[in-house]
């Protein structure tokens, strides 16, 4: 039987240093983009298809209504799938904001806030830093000349 509690651990644990590699990202582009981009969610990629495969037990529920998946996600194999699959993509959405804020030039001060947004609430990060990039360049510019 596979410990729940220590999976959940390990991928919230590898999630975070994708997050901490994201936060550090001006300073190491290559590096954020590979651990934060690739690595990491490769690896959380594969520990859900582990679950998956090996560990699902829940032959109740299903996708078809609310009241299935309310049901899938009452058993605990199921809201730990669910767990790493939220951990992965939220980091991969991270990673993208900053790859596409350096290749448009957006300074990481208006970058930075949308993190851990999108850290807590996915799609609300990815949302606020959509209205980030419909800031004209200049005023973003003159947010780094005052620094």
């Amino acid at each position: 039987m596979m410990n729940f509690e220590l999976f959940f651990s390990l991928a919230s644990l590898l999630a975070m240093g994708g997050w901490i590699t994201l936060l550090a990202s001006p300073l190491i582009p290559q590096w954020s983009d590979r651990i934060a981009g690739l690595i990491i969610p490769v690896l959380l990629s594969a520990g859900y298809v582990v679950l998956i495969l090996f560990f699902s037990s829940s032959e109740e529920g299903g996708f078809g209504s609310l009241a299935e998946v309310t049901i899938l996600f009452s058993h605990e194999d199921a809201v730990l799938a669910g767990w790493v699959h939220y951990l992965a993509f939220d980091l991969l959405i991270g990673a993208w904001v900053c790859r596409t804020a350096r290749r448009e030039g957006i300074n990481f001060w208006f970058v930075a806030p949308c993190l851990p947004l999108t850290l807590m609430l996915g799609p609300a990060g990815y949302l606020a830093f959509n209205a980030v990039r419909l800031i004209p360049r200049k005023k973003q510019q003159a947010g780094d000349e005052s620094s």
